[in-house]
């Protein structure tokens, strides 16, 4: 849970006399620091408006104080230390203790008033991704606003006119900044607590690293090649699950704060968009899907009922995406035999193992890795190795999770009859299409061999 509170005693003299004065503030709102990694299920709101709290996923909200009728928050932009999973650790910059940073929950027409205090080496700045705001609260470095200064704080005040699903990050010096890993959720719920209520409400961001194996800071001019990709900050089996009673109405809202699309995919239930970066969409445009793209800079709310029981894989489908620590431009070894080679290198190099002639399977290899890395795909599950990490984790659908309770209720148990078996009968005849324009190999012909004639094409020299 939280496990300090830093009230930054003397901070308030960062913050400019007009604008104390104009605020009306004595004093900076308490900045609360979060040092652990684990999903915190907030309490119901202490005051203010009422609404229907989200879940971060591997995450928190952020408190706030009243001040004659404003919400007040408080953001300390500072290096901090996020665990990816067991085992890795990387120095990253967030908000708070951690990143992403925490939720910020608001109501739709709340006065907002919130602080932002720069720890960083460097300067920085907070744009509220999405929201209807004064120009001059807009959060873009040298556009907008002077940038914060190290040891500076700066004030943002706005009314969050519109409900729905943002993002805040920096626009100051935004490659190294969104690299290292600032970035945070923003909910603004209707007024209405009512409107489009669901049984349960998960939110989180999907980020990407490039963090050598050994290594503990993210490269930061990366364009393409990353080998973490992660929700929240943390992946899989290091991601908690999410978790429903049967027949609970679910949302899941995400944004993308990489540097690609991802195709986010639910096993077992189809669901519907029922939110986009501009607001909610009418149930008369709604339709139904087990995957979602979602485009950088993008964010989506998705709702379904949880009506069946089990383990349900959720992950990013790009297969790439749910591996960790990959190594770019490995060979494949498929069909190659390395025997020979093999008994060369080991006796160099007693834990050589060599990978690859069968497939790539490596969900049950053991094998030395660097200080400070995760293997490609290193999760168990019930039945052994779950050969996925990344953007992977698990939605739990069961009959006696109570509502309200989002601890792990285990492994699911299959009923009898509802599992796949092995078949230790006879196998059946293999049988070939003959015909013309079947889709199998006929059988009995041999390979023939065919003659092409090749023209280089004219234009395009090189290539």
């Amino acid at each position: 849970m939280v496990s300090r509170r830093d009230l930054f005693t003397g901070a308030a003299a960062l913050v400019g006399a007009g604008v104390v004065s104009r605020v009306g503030a004595a004093s900076l709102p308490e900045a609360v620091i979060m040092q652990s990694a684990s999903t915190q299920v907030p309490p119901p709101p202490p005051n203010g408006r009422p609404y229907n709290p989200v879940v971060t996923l591997n995450g928190w909200s952020l408190p706030w104080r009243m001040n004659n009728g404003v919400k007040e928050f408080h953001l300390v932009a500072e290096p901090v230390v996020r665990e990816f999973a067991p085992g890795m650790k990387a120095n990253l910059w967030g908000y708070n203790g951690a990143s992403p940073g925490p939720t910020i929950e608001v109501v739709e027409g709340d006065r907002v008033r919130i602080f932002v205090t720069n720890r960083l080496p460097e300067h920085t700045s907070v744009h509220w991704h999405g929201q209807r705001l004064p120009n001059g609260m807009d959060g873009v470095a040298g556009l907008t606003q002077k940038p914060i200064q190290p040891g500076k704080t700066m004030v943002y005040e706005f009314e969050a006119k519109r409900p729905g699903t943002f993002m805040y990050h920096p626009h100051a010096d935004e490659m190294v900044q969104m690299a290292m890993g600032m970035m945070g959720f923003w909910v603004t719920h209707p007024k209405n607590p009512n409107f489009m209520k669901v049984d349960r409400d998960y939110v989180f961001l999907l980020g990407s690293y490039d963090i050598e194996p050994g290594s503990f800071v993210p490269k930061t001019s990366t364009m393409l090649n990353f080998n973490l990709f992660t929700f929240n900050s943390r992946v899989f089996p290091g991601i908690d699950s999410m978790v429903a009673r049967q027949g609970e109405r679910v949302r899941i809202r995400f944004g993308n704060l990489t540097m690609t699309n991802h195709p986010i995919h639910l096993h077992g239930h189809e669901f519907e968009v029922t939110g986009t970066d501009g607001g909610w969409t009418r149930p008369e445009s709604r339709w139904p899907e087990v995957t979602v793209d979602v485009g950088v800079g993008q964010m989506r709310a998705i709702e379904f009922v949880a009506s069946d029981l089990g383990d349900w894989a959720f992950h990013c489908h790009k297969s790439h995406h749910t591996m960790n620590a990959m190594g770019h431009d490995v060979p494949n070894m498929i069909g190659v035999s390395q025997s020979d080679v093999a008994k060369k290198i080991s006796s160099i190099i007693p834990d050589y193992m060599a990978m690859g002639s069968t497939g790539g399977a490596m969900g049950e290899m053991e094998m030395p890795l660097p200080e400070n890395t995760l293997p490609m795909m290193g999760g168990q599950g019930p039945f052994g190795g779950v050969e996925m990490g990344g953007m992977f984790t698990v939605m739990k659908v069961r009959k006696e999770q109570k509502r309200g309770d989002y601890s792990d209720p285990g492994w699911y148990k299959h009923p009898a009859g509802t599992l796949a078996y092995e078949w230790n009968g006879a196998p059946p005849e293999a049988t070939r299409n003959t015909s013309a324009g079947g889709q199998s190999m006929p059988a009995g012909k041999p390979a023939q061999n065919v003659e092409f004639n090749v023209r280089k094409p004219s234009g395009h020299s090189g290539h």
